[in-house]
């Protein structure tokens, strides 16, 4: 089992920025790809950004590409997401997601992932 914790959410205005922070425990982290993924209310869990243990590649969803950088620590056990340029629709609750190492066809398919956060709230004001 893994367990993920997110911090770091909260109220920011447009063109701000925000690190978010998910701490992993229970397992070894190794071996995992790590992911964020993000819920507006009304709207489905859509993927945000994730980091692929393999190579440790980078893989991002067009509307946040340019702005967010995932990165992960693998001596903390944590992973984080750097957010800038925020946007009015980058309000959503962010959870941290993470799975055995996968195949990359599905690293944007939240099915395909074991473990999630509890979610951190990021609220983006006009």
């Amino acid at each position: 089992q893994v367990q993920l914790v997110e911090s770091g959410g909260g109220l920011v205005q447009t063109g701000g920025s925000l690190r978010l922070s998910c701490a992993a425990s229970g397992r070894s982290f190794g071996g995992y790809d790590m992911g964020w993924f993000r819920q507006a209310p009304g709207r489905e869990r859509e993927p945000v950004a994730a980091h692929r243990w393999r190579g440790g590649n980078t893989y991002y969803a067009d509307s946040v590409k340019d702005r967010f950088v995932i990165s992960r620590d693998n001596a903390k056990n944590t992973v984080y997401l750097q957010m800038n340029s925020l946007k009015p629709e980058d309000t959503a609750v962010y959870y941290c997601a993470a799975r055995s190492e996968g195949i990359l066809s599905t690293i944007f398919s939240s099915t395909s992932w074991q473990y999630w956060g509890q979610g951190t709230q990021v609220t983006v004001s006009s």
